[in-house]
């Protein structure tokens, strides 16, 4: 399927729509982010006196615990320790409110992040769609970082935060994209089969694993990752501004997925 062809319909109804949200909702060049990211938490750092080398080497360490760990705990667990055993194993320092000083980060300087992003209206469009016809929707977006992080980013995007029922952020979940427990954990938190479920997303391998519970797909192209070189013919694709057209061919919900777990 080119995306000049008209795009197949749903092959079933949906009782819920999951989106990524990274390149997905909102465009973003992830290596660019990444390093913006980084330059303005070791600035923050250094400002406050701590030194941001051992700091940033931190967060390398709690990233690398949140996408290694299997043991039930949740991301925010398993990134916290790892970062504290980096940091004040090297530091000595045992004291320091690490998570409230990162808090401050995230309100202030993290949302600057954003300031030269320009939202894709389709975005914005396709969540007002798919409410309007009552589907409830869970941003199951990489739960890498905290909840207001993950706001900044929808607000970047041009989308309420509110539309959704149900947002994966390091609190909230215990395992990371693609592995499948990720997936388990949202559908369990839904009360839903994978069948019952779209997946929106712009990754062949993080986003697209979904389907391997069941879940329809929709690929999102304008910022496609496909490291799998997958030949993308074989799902459902095009732009967002397609998603968004393509989502006014669905039906109303008929019977939305009721006890959802925040």
């Amino acid at each position: 399927m080119n995306e000049t062809d008209i795009i197949a319909p749903a092959s079933h109804p949906y009782r819920a729509v999951c989106f990524d949200l990274d390149g997905t909702l909102l465009p973003m060049d992830l290596d660019a982010f990444l390093s913006s990211y980084y330059q303005a938490l070791g600035k923050f750092a250094a400002e406050r006196g701590f030194n941001s080398a051992a700091v940033l080497r931190g967060v390398d360490a709690g990233v690398r615990a949140m996408l290694a760990h299997d043991d039930g705990t949740t991301n925010h667990t398993a990134f916290w320790t790892a970062f504290r055993n980096a940091v004040d194993g090297e530091t000595g320092d045992t004291d320091t409110d690490w998570e409230g000083i990162f808090n401050q980060f995230y309100e202030e300087d993290f949302g600057k992040l954003g300031a030269s992003t320009v939202p894709n209206p389709a975005a914005d469009s396709a969540v007002a769609t798919l409410l309007a016809k009552g589907y409830p929707l869970v941003l199951t977006t990489m739960p890498l970082f905290p909840p207001r992080a993950v706001e900044w980013r929808l607000r970047w995007a041009g989308v309420d935060s509110a539309a959704f029922r149900r947002m994966t952020v390091y609190t909230n979940s215990t395992s990371v994209k693609p592995k499948l427990a990720y997936y388990q954990e949202n559908l369990d938190a839904l009360g839903l089969a994978g069948e019952e479920v779209l997946m929106v997303g712009n990754n062949t391998v993080e986003d697209l694993a979904f389907m391997q519970l069941g879940a329809d797909g929709f690929l999102v192209t304008d910022c496609l990752l496909n490291p799998n070189e997958m030949d993308v013919n074989e799902v459902r694709h095009g732009t967002l501004e397609q998603f968004a057209q393509w989502v006014e061919t669905l039906p109303t919900c008929k019977n939305p997925a009721t006890s959802i777990q925040p």
